[in-house]
Protein backbone atom coordinates (compact mmCIF):
# COMPACT_ATOMS: atom_id res chain seq x y z
CA UNK A 1 0.00 0.00 0.00
CA UNK A 2 1.09 3.81 -1.18
CA UNK A 3 1.75 5.85 1.84
CA UNK A 4 -0.74 8.90 1.77
CA UNK A 5 1.42 12.32 1.61
CA UNK A 6 0.24 16.09 2.18
CA UNK A 7 0.73 17.60 -1.35
CA UNK A 8 4.20 18.42 -1.91
CA UNK A 9 5.16 16.25 1.08
CA UNK A 10 7.52 13.40 0.82
CA UNK A 11 6.52 10.58 3.49
CA UNK A 12 9.16 9.61 6.19
CA UNK A 13 12.04 8.06 5.06
CA UNK A 14 11.43 8.92 1.60
CA UNK A 15 14.40 9.48 -0.80
CA UNK A 16 15.55 13.14 -1.49
CA UNK A 17 14.41 14.46 -4.62
CA UNK A 18 16.90 16.76 -6.47
CA UNK A 19 15.09 20.04 -4.76
CA UNK A 20 15.40 18.25 -1.79
CA UNK A 21 19.48 17.83 -2.34
CA UNK A 22 20.47 21.25 -2.20
CA UNK A 23 23.58 22.82 -0.55
CA UNK A 24 23.42 23.89 3.00
CA UNK A 25 23.67 27.49 3.50
CA UNK A 26 27.23 26.73 5.44
CA UNK A 27 28.58 23.39 4.41
CA UNK A 28 30.74 22.03 7.79
CA UNK A 29 34.33 21.15 6.61
CA UNK A 30 36.94 19.77 9.58
CA UNK A 31 40.39 21.90 8.80
CA UNK A 32 43.24 21.46 9.94
CA UNK A 33 45.29 24.01 11.68
CA UNK A 34 48.49 25.63 9.91
CA UNK A 35 51.42 27.95 11.36
CA UNK A 36 52.00 29.84 9.11
CA UNK A 37 55.91 30.40 7.79
CA UNK A 38 57.36 33.05 9.38
CA UNK A 39 60.42 32.77 7.40
CA UNK A 40 58.26 34.12 4.32
CA UNK A 41 58.74 37.46 5.61
CA UNK A 42 61.42 39.28 5.06
CA UNK A 43 62.28 40.34 8.43
CA UNK A 44 62.29 36.76 9.74
CA UNK A 45 63.98 34.92 7.50
CA UNK A 46 66.84 34.18 9.38
CA UNK A 47 64.35 33.34 13.04
CA UNK A 48 64.51 29.91 13.59
CA UNK A 49 62.03 27.72 15.18
CA UNK A 50 63.30 27.78 19.04
CA UNK A 51 63.65 31.78 18.61
CA UNK A 52 59.80 31.89 17.36
CA UNK A 53 58.61 29.64 20.59
CA UNK A 54 60.39 31.86 23.17
CA UNK A 55 57.66 34.42 24.60
CA UNK A 56 60.77 36.72 25.46
CA UNK A 57 61.81 37.07 22.03
CA UNK A 58 58.57 37.60 20.57
CA UNK A 59 57.81 40.72 23.28
CA UNK A 60 61.29 42.13 21.92
CA UNK A 61 60.23 41.97 18.63
CA UNK A 62 56.29 43.62 18.84
CA UNK A 63 56.04 46.17 16.18
CA UNK A 64 55.50 49.18 17.38
CA UNK A 65 55.85 51.68 14.35
CA UNK A 66 56.08 52.37 10.71
CA UNK A 67 59.87 51.74 10.87
CA UNK A 68 59.37 48.53 12.59
CA UNK A 69 56.70 47.35 10.37
CA UNK A 70 58.72 48.33 7.22
CA UNK A 71 61.37 46.66 8.45
CA UNK A 72 59.84 43.08 8.77
CA UNK A 73 57.84 43.44 5.68
CA UNK A 74 60.50 45.15 3.13
CA UNK A 75 59.09 45.68 0.08
CA UNK A 76 56.03 43.31 -0.04
CA UNK A 77 54.22 46.74 0.89
CA UNK A 78 53.90 49.37 -0.84
CA UNK A 79 55.05 52.89 0.25
CA UNK A 80 51.22 53.77 0.30
CA UNK A 81 50.22 51.37 2.72
CA UNK A 82 53.00 52.62 5.05
CA UNK A 83 51.75 56.18 4.34
CA UNK A 84 48.62 55.38 5.13
CA UNK A 85 49.41 53.51 8.59
CA UNK A 86 50.82 56.51 9.80
CA UNK A 87 48.69 59.31 8.57
CA UNK A 88 46.10 56.71 10.80
CA UNK A 89 48.13 56.48 13.78
CA UNK A 90 48.70 60.74 13.59
CA UNK A 91 45.09 61.69 13.07
CA UNK A 92 42.71 59.12 14.08
CA UNK A 93 44.44 55.85 16.16
CA UNK A 94 42.95 55.22 19.85
CA UNK A 95 45.44 52.93 20.39
CA UNK A 96 49.18 52.71 19.70
CA UNK A 97 50.75 50.33 17.25
CA UNK A 98 51.63 47.22 19.39
CA UNK A 99 51.66 44.04 17.29
CA UNK A 100 53.32 40.37 18.11
CA UNK A 101 55.26 38.41 15.43
CA UNK A 102 52.71 36.09 16.48
CA UNK A 103 49.56 37.88 15.66
CA UNK A 104 51.48 39.62 12.89
CA UNK A 105 52.10 36.43 11.12
CA UNK A 106 48.82 35.32 10.53
CA UNK A 107 47.79 38.37 8.27
CA UNK A 108 47.88 37.38 4.77
CA UNK A 109 49.21 34.09 5.60
CA UNK A 110 48.22 32.19 2.72
CA UNK A 111 51.10 33.87 0.38
CA UNK A 112 54.51 31.70 -0.08
CA UNK A 113 56.70 33.62 -1.71
CA UNK A 114 57.27 37.24 -1.91
CA UNK A 115 55.29 39.49 -4.72
CA UNK A 116 56.95 41.06 -7.69
CA UNK A 117 58.93 44.55 -7.13
CA UNK A 118 56.34 46.68 -5.92
CA UNK A 119 54.04 44.77 -4.33
CA UNK A 120 50.72 46.00 -5.74
CA UNK A 121 49.06 41.88 -5.45
CA UNK A 122 50.45 41.75 -1.47
CA UNK A 123 49.47 45.19 -0.48
CA UNK A 124 46.18 44.47 -1.94
CA UNK A 125 46.04 41.54 0.15
CA UNK A 126 47.25 43.03 2.80
CA UNK A 127 44.74 45.73 2.90
CA UNK A 128 41.82 43.07 3.07
CA UNK A 129 43.55 40.67 5.58
CA UNK A 130 40.58 40.52 8.34
CA UNK A 131 43.64 40.43 11.05
CA UNK A 132 44.89 43.25 9.48
CA UNK A 133 41.70 45.33 9.42
CA UNK A 134 41.32 45.15 12.91
CA UNK A 135 44.94 45.19 14.42
CA UNK A 136 46.67 47.73 11.87
CA UNK A 137 43.82 50.17 10.75
CA UNK A 138 44.48 52.81 7.97
CA UNK A 139 43.63 55.98 7.68
CA UNK A 140 41.60 54.99 4.43
CA UNK A 141 39.85 52.00 6.81
CA UNK A 142 38.17 54.87 8.50
CA UNK A 143 34.61 56.93 7.44
CA UNK A 144 34.98 60.18 5.98
CA UNK A 145 31.69 60.85 6.55
CA UNK A 146 31.15 59.75 9.85
CA UNK A 147 34.62 58.47 11.71
CA UNK A 148 32.47 59.02 15.05
CA UNK A 149 28.97 58.33 16.11
CA UNK A 150 28.06 61.76 17.91
CA UNK A 151 27.06 59.70 20.97
CA UNK A 152 30.21 58.05 20.83
CA UNK A 153 32.20 58.70 24.30
CA UNK A 154 35.86 57.54 25.48
CA UNK A 155 34.33 55.36 28.10
CA UNK A 156 31.63 53.84 26.48
CA UNK A 157 30.29 51.72 29.45
CA UNK A 158 30.84 54.13 31.85
CA UNK A 159 32.94 51.59 33.85
CA UNK A 160 35.04 54.13 35.85
CA UNK A 161 31.87 55.56 36.54
CA UNK A 162 31.33 52.26 38.27
CA UNK A 163 34.56 51.60 39.79
CA UNK A 164 34.20 50.89 43.92
CA UNK A 165 38.08 50.60 44.13
CA UNK A 166 40.56 51.87 41.44
CA UNK A 167 40.51 49.32 38.58
CA UNK A 168 37.42 47.51 40.29
CA UNK A 169 34.12 47.87 38.43
CA UNK A 170 31.06 46.68 40.08
CA UNK A 171 28.34 46.60 37.32
CA UNK A 172 26.15 43.91 37.81
CA UNK A 173 25.34 42.73 41.53
CA UNK A 174 26.99 39.07 41.58
CA UNK A 175 30.32 40.40 39.46
CA UNK A 176 33.13 42.72 39.31
CA UNK A 177 35.47 43.54 36.35
CA UNK A 178 39.19 43.67 38.38
CA UNK A 179 41.57 45.68 36.06
CA UNK A 180 44.62 44.72 37.32
CA UNK A 181 47.04 47.04 35.01
CA UNK A 182 46.58 48.94 31.87
CA UNK A 183 49.03 47.34 29.16
CA UNK A 184 48.74 44.40 27.10
CA UNK A 185 51.08 42.79 24.87
CA UNK A 186 49.22 43.74 22.28
CA UNK A 187 46.69 46.36 21.02
CA UNK A 188 43.47 46.28 19.56
CA UNK A 189 41.70 48.91 17.69
CA UNK A 190 38.50 48.56 19.04
CA UNK A 191 39.53 48.38 22.37
CA UNK A 192 36.72 49.37 24.46
CA UNK A 193 38.91 50.76 27.13
CA UNK A 194 40.98 52.77 24.57
CA UNK A 195 40.62 55.59 27.66
CA UNK A 196 42.72 53.47 29.67
CA UNK A 197 45.05 50.45 28.35
CA UNK A 198 47.99 51.46 26.43
CA UNK A 199 50.46 54.53 25.35
CA UNK A 200 48.72 57.87 24.68
CA UNK A 201 48.08 58.68 20.98
CA UNK A 202 47.85 62.13 19.31
CA UNK A 203 44.17 61.85 19.77
CA UNK A 204 43.69 60.17 22.86
CA UNK A 205 45.43 61.23 26.14
CA UNK A 206 45.15 58.31 28.12
CA UNK A 207 44.18 58.14 31.62
CA UNK A 208 46.25 56.64 34.19
CA UNK A 209 46.27 54.45 37.31
CA UNK A 210 47.73 56.04 40.26
CA UNK A 211 47.86 53.87 43.50
CA UNK A 212 50.84 51.65 43.95
CA UNK A 213 50.13 47.97 42.05
CA UNK A 214 50.28 46.41 45.52
CA UNK A 215 47.72 49.16 47.29
CA UNK A 216 45.44 48.57 44.20
CA UNK A 217 44.76 45.08 44.50
CA UNK A 218 44.70 45.25 47.93
CA UNK A 219 41.92 47.71 48.05
CA UNK A 220 40.15 45.73 45.42
CA UNK A 221 40.54 42.45 47.74
CA UNK A 222 39.40 44.40 50.82
CA UNK A 223 36.21 45.25 49.18
CA UNK A 224 35.17 41.72 48.17
CA UNK A 225 35.71 40.36 51.68
CA UNK A 226 33.34 43.28 52.57
CA UNK A 227 30.93 42.21 49.58
CA UNK A 228 29.68 38.54 50.22
CA UNK A 229 26.86 39.17 47.29
CA UNK A 230 29.93 39.03 44.65
CA UNK A 231 30.55 35.97 43.55
CA UNK A 232 32.25 36.35 40.34
CA UNK A 233 35.40 38.18 39.14
CA UNK A 234 36.98 38.70 35.68
CA UNK A 235 40.77 39.52 36.30
CA UNK A 236 41.69 41.89 33.27
CA UNK A 237 43.49 45.05 32.43
CA UNK A 238 44.96 45.48 29.99
CA UNK A 239 45.76 41.74 29.59
CA UNK A 240 46.96 39.55 32.42
CA UNK A 241 49.61 38.20 30.13
CA UNK A 242 51.47 41.22 30.91
CA UNK A 243 51.40 41.29 34.71
CA UNK A 244 54.44 39.33 36.43
CA UNK A 245 53.31 36.12 37.26
CA UNK A 246 53.96 35.53 40.58
CA UNK A 247 51.66 38.74 41.24
CA UNK A 248 49.07 37.53 38.95
CA UNK A 249 49.39 34.17 40.75
CA UNK A 250 49.15 35.83 44.39
CA UNK A 251 46.09 37.81 43.60
CA UNK A 252 43.75 35.14 42.35
CA UNK A 253 45.38 32.48 45.21
CA UNK A 254 43.74 35.42 47.62
CA UNK A 255 40.43 35.64 45.68
CA UNK A 256 40.35 32.12 46.47
CA UNK A 257 40.75 32.47 50.36
CA UNK A 258 37.45 35.06 49.84
CA UNK A 259 34.52 32.38 50.68
CA UNK A 260 31.96 34.19 48.61
CA UNK A 261 34.30 33.86 45.47
CA UNK A 262 33.14 30.84 42.99
CA UNK A 263 33.89 32.20 39.67
CA UNK A 264 37.31 33.30 38.28
CA UNK A 265 37.82 33.92 35.34
CA UNK A 266 41.52 34.84 33.60
CA UNK A 267 40.67 37.87 30.32
CA UNK A 268 43.90 37.15 28.21
CA UNK A 269 43.58 37.60 24.33
CA UNK A 270 47.25 36.69 24.54
CA UNK A 271 46.17 33.44 24.34
CA UNK A 272 45.83 34.04 20.77
CA UNK A 273 48.20 36.60 20.55
CA UNK A 274 51.16 35.87 22.52
CA UNK A 275 50.59 31.72 23.19
CA UNK A 276 54.14 31.80 24.23
CA UNK A 277 53.88 33.25 27.51
CA UNK A 278 51.12 30.76 28.27
CA UNK A 279 53.48 27.93 27.49
CA UNK A 280 56.29 28.83 29.82
CA UNK A 281 56.92 26.52 32.62
CA UNK A 282 56.47 29.17 35.23
CA UNK A 283 52.97 29.95 34.14
CA UNK A 284 51.77 26.43 33.55
CA UNK A 285 53.17 25.45 37.08
CA UNK A 286 51.60 28.33 38.69
CA UNK A 287 48.32 27.86 37.05
CA UNK A 288 48.09 24.17 38.26
CA UNK A 289 48.55 25.00 41.84
CA UNK A 290 46.13 27.66 41.25
CA UNK A 291 43.47 24.95 39.53
CA UNK A 292 44.36 23.06 42.44
CA UNK A 293 42.99 25.09 45.14
CA UNK A 294 40.20 25.96 43.16
CA UNK A 295 39.29 22.36 42.94
CA UNK A 296 39.29 21.93 46.49
CA UNK A 297 37.59 25.30 47.29
CA UNK A 298 34.44 23.71 44.79
CA UNK A 299 35.66 27.13 42.81
CA UNK A 300 35.61 27.67 38.92
CA UNK A 301 38.77 28.86 37.46
CA UNK A 302 38.11 29.50 33.43
CA UNK A 303 40.03 31.62 30.67
CA UNK A 304 38.50 34.12 28.35
CA UNK A 305 40.50 34.91 25.00
CA UNK A 306 39.70 37.11 22.27
CA UNK A 307 40.14 35.77 18.41
CA UNK A 308 38.23 37.66 16.14
CA UNK A 309 39.27 35.93 12.73
CA UNK A 310 39.55 31.85 12.08
CA UNK A 311 43.23 32.42 10.73
CA UNK A 312 44.74 33.63 14.35
CA UNK A 313 43.63 29.77 15.61
CA UNK A 314 47.06 28.03 14.82
CA UNK A 315 48.94 25.12 16.33
CA UNK A 316 50.53 27.23 18.95
CA UNK A 317 47.38 28.68 19.82
CA UNK A 318 45.82 25.18 20.23
CA UNK A 319 48.88 24.14 21.94
CA UNK A 320 48.77 26.39 24.32
CA UNK A 321 44.98 26.45 25.07
CA UNK A 322 45.32 22.25 25.74
CA UNK A 323 48.09 23.36 27.96
CA UNK A 324 45.64 25.45 30.12
CA UNK A 325 43.45 22.95 30.17
CA UNK A 326 45.46 20.29 31.26
CA UNK A 327 46.95 22.38 34.11
CA UNK A 328 43.34 22.18 35.37
CA UNK A 329 41.52 25.38 34.66
CA UNK A 330 37.23 24.00 33.84
CA UNK A 331 37.14 25.79 30.52
CA UNK A 332 38.86 28.21 28.19
CA UNK A 333 36.28 29.90 26.08
CA UNK A 334 36.30 32.88 23.46
CA UNK A 335 34.79 36.72 23.06
CA UNK A 336 34.74 37.85 19.70
CA UNK A 337 33.91 41.34 18.78
CA UNK A 338 31.85 41.35 15.51
CA UNK A 339 33.18 43.82 13.40
CA UNK A 340 32.56 44.82 9.24
CA UNK A 341 35.39 43.46 6.94
CA UNK A 342 36.71 41.43 9.61
CA UNK A 343 33.71 38.18 10.45
CA UNK A 344 30.53 40.04 9.93
CA UNK A 345 29.11 36.82 7.86
CA UNK A 346 28.17 33.79 9.10
CA UNK A 347 30.25 31.61 7.20
CA UNK A 348 33.39 34.04 8.68
CA UNK A 349 31.82 33.40 12.21
CA UNK A 350 31.15 29.57 11.30
CA UNK A 351 34.25 29.11 10.59
CA UNK A 352 36.10 31.30 13.36
CA UNK A 353 33.70 28.66 15.81
CA UNK A 354 34.39 25.75 14.22
CA UNK A 355 38.28 26.60 14.22
CA UNK A 356 38.48 27.20 17.85
CA UNK A 357 36.27 23.87 18.76
CA UNK A 358 37.69 21.62 16.61
CA UNK A 359 41.55 22.76 16.53
CA UNK A 360 42.00 24.16 20.11
CA UNK A 361 38.82 23.17 22.28
CA UNK A 362 38.29 26.63 22.95
CA UNK A 363 34.70 27.23 23.63
CA UNK A 364 32.89 29.46 21.85
CA UNK A 365 31.04 32.15 24.04
CA UNK A 366 29.85 35.64 23.08
CA UNK A 367 30.81 38.12 20.25
CA UNK A 368 30.02 41.35 21.66
CA UNK A 369 28.81 44.40 18.77
CA UNK A 370 31.74 46.57 18.63
CA UNK A 371 31.44 49.18 21.33
CA UNK A 372 30.83 52.96 20.40
CA UNK A 373 34.31 54.50 21.17
CA UNK A 374 35.38 57.42 19.04
CA UNK A 375 36.40 56.45 15.30
CA UNK A 376 35.02 53.11 14.88
CA UNK A 377 32.22 53.29 12.94
CA UNK A 378 34.09 51.31 10.43
CA UNK A 379 34.31 48.53 12.62
CA UNK A 380 30.58 48.56 14.00
CA UNK A 381 27.98 46.36 12.19
CA UNK A 382 24.12 47.40 13.07
CA UNK A 383 21.77 45.71 15.52
CA UNK A 384 19.57 44.13 12.43
CA UNK A 385 22.83 42.67 10.81
CA UNK A 386 23.49 41.07 14.28
CA UNK A 387 20.12 39.83 14.65
CA UNK A 388 20.52 38.20 10.95
CA UNK A 389 23.97 37.12 12.21
CA UNK A 390 22.92 35.11 14.86
CA UNK A 391 20.16 33.50 12.95
CA UNK A 392 22.56 32.52 10.54
CA UNK A 393 24.50 30.18 12.71
CA UNK A 394 22.31 29.09 14.86
CA UNK A 395 22.01 25.04 14.35
CA UNK A 396 25.29 23.99 13.46
CA UNK A 397 27.30 24.23 16.33
CA UNK A 398 26.28 22.38 19.36
CA UNK A 399 23.84 24.28 22.07
CA UNK A 400 26.91 24.77 24.36
CA UNK A 401 29.13 26.24 22.08
CA UNK A 402 26.75 28.57 20.15
CA UNK A 403 27.82 31.84 20.82
CA UNK A 404 26.04 34.42 21.77
CA UNK A 405 25.98 37.63 19.87
CA UNK A 406 25.17 40.35 22.50
CA UNK A 407 24.90 44.29 23.34
CA UNK A 408 26.57 45.77 25.91
CA UNK A 409 24.47 48.84 26.78
CA UNK A 410 25.45 51.31 28.29
CA UNK A 411 24.20 51.78 32.25
CA UNK A 412 22.34 48.50 30.73
CA UNK A 413 25.38 45.40 30.68
CA UNK A 414 25.05 42.61 27.76
CA UNK A 415 21.83 42.19 26.27
CA UNK A 416 21.19 39.75 23.66
CA UNK A 417 20.09 40.89 19.89
CA UNK A 418 17.41 39.55 20.27
CA UNK A 419 16.11 41.03 23.87
CA UNK A 420 15.81 44.63 22.15
CA UNK A 421 12.56 46.24 23.35
CA UNK A 422 11.85 48.67 20.53
CA UNK A 423 13.77 49.82 16.90
CA UNK A 424 13.90 52.64 15.10
CA UNK A 425 15.79 51.14 11.81
CA UNK A 426 14.97 53.81 9.99
CA UNK A 427 16.78 56.55 12.69
CA UNK A 428 18.79 53.25 13.82
CA UNK A 429 18.18 53.51 17.53
CA UNK A 430 17.23 50.86 19.98
CA UNK A 431 15.54 50.49 22.75
CA UNK A 432 16.69 48.30 26.04
CA UNK A 433 15.17 47.80 29.64
CA UNK A 434 17.03 45.75 32.34
CA UNK A 435 16.61 43.74 35.27
CA UNK A 436 18.90 45.18 37.90
CA UNK A 437 20.61 48.43 39.31
CA UNK A 438 24.35 49.12 38.79
CA UNK A 439 26.09 50.64 41.59
CA UNK A 440 25.78 54.04 40.74
CA UNK A 441 21.38 53.55 40.30
CA UNK A 442 21.15 52.12 43.93
CA UNK A 443 18.88 55.06 44.83
CA UNK A 444 17.21 55.28 41.42
CA UNK A 445 13.58 54.57 41.53
CA UNK A 446 13.82 54.37 37.76
CA UNK A 447 16.25 52.82 36.70
CA UNK A 448 14.02 49.83 36.14
CA UNK A 449 11.65 50.83 34.07
CA UNK A 450 13.94 53.17 31.99
CA UNK A 451 14.72 52.67 28.58
CA UNK A 452 18.14 52.94 27.38
CA UNK A 453 19.30 53.81 24.25
CA UNK A 454 22.11 52.12 21.94
CA UNK A 455 22.86 53.44 18.43
CA UNK A 456 23.28 51.65 14.62
CA UNK A 457 26.76 53.53 12.86
CA UNK A 458 24.68 55.84 10.70
CA UNK A 459 26.33 54.77 7.31
CA UNK A 460 23.94 51.79 7.87
CA UNK A 461 20.90 53.99 7.85
CA UNK A 462 18.56 54.59 4.63
CA UNK A 463 19.09 57.73 3.31
CA UNK A 464 16.21 59.50 5.43
CA UNK A 465 17.83 58.24 8.57
CA UNK A 466 21.18 59.59 7.29
CA UNK A 467 19.52 62.71 6.99
CA UNK A 468 17.75 62.67 10.41
CA UNK A 469 21.55 62.43 11.97
CA UNK A 470 23.11 65.16 9.64
CA UNK A 471 20.25 67.59 10.85
CA UNK A 472 19.82 66.35 14.62
CA UNK A 473 23.84 65.74 15.07
CA UNK A 474 24.40 69.36 14.01
CA UNK A 475 27.06 68.84 10.87
CA UNK A 476 26.96 67.80 7.69
CA UNK A 477 28.99 65.55 6.00
CA UNK A 478 30.40 67.59 3.67
CA UNK A 479 31.71 69.90 6.52
CA UNK A 480 35.27 69.36 6.59
CA UNK A 481 35.13 69.91 10.63
CA UNK A 482 32.61 67.08 10.93
CA UNK A 483 35.28 64.57 12.91
CA UNK A 484 36.36 67.14 15.43
CA UNK A 485 32.61 68.33 15.54
CA UNK A 486 31.70 65.25 16.34
CA UNK A 487 34.53 64.28 18.97
CA UNK A 488 33.72 67.15 20.96
CA UNK A 489 30.36 66.27 20.92
CA UNK A 490 31.06 63.41 22.78
CA UNK A 491 34.15 64.46 24.87
CA UNK A 492 31.30 67.20 26.22
CA UNK A 493 29.13 64.63 27.23
CA UNK A 494 31.43 62.18 28.74
CA UNK A 495 32.69 65.00 30.86
CA UNK A 496 28.82 65.53 32.02
CA UNK A 497 28.48 62.11 32.93
CA UNK A 498 31.36 61.87 35.06
CA UNK A 499 30.14 64.91 36.89
CA UNK A 500 27.00 63.66 37.01
CA UNK A 501 28.29 60.70 38.63
CA UNK A 502 30.56 62.18 40.50
CA UNK A 503 27.57 64.27 42.55
CA UNK A 504 26.13 61.59 43.38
Amino acid sequence: MTPMTLSGVEPVGAAPTAAAALEQPYRYRRADLVEPDWTRLPGWRGVGAQEWRSAQWQRAHCVKNVRQLREVMGELLQERFYADLERDQAERATMAMLVTPQMLNTMVAGTAEPMPAGGAAFTAAFYADPVRRYMLPVFSDRRADWPSHPYATRDSLHEHDMWVAEGLTHRYPTKVLAELLSTCPQYCGHCTRMDLVGTSTPRVDKLKLVLKPADRTEAMLDYLRRSPGVRDVVVSGGDVANLPWPRLEAFVDALLDIDNIRDIRLATKALMGLPQHWLQAEVLDGLHRLAGKARIRGAMLAMHTHVNAAGSVTPLVAEAARAVLDAGLRDVRNQGVLMRGVNDSSTALLDLCFALLDGANITPYYFYLCDMIPFSEHWRVSLAQAQRLQHGIMGYLPGFATPRIVCDVPFVGKRWVHQVAEYDEERGISYWTKNRRTGIEAADPDALTRRYEYYDPIDTLPERGQAWWREHAGVTVADPRGAQVLAAAAITRQNSSAARSGSR
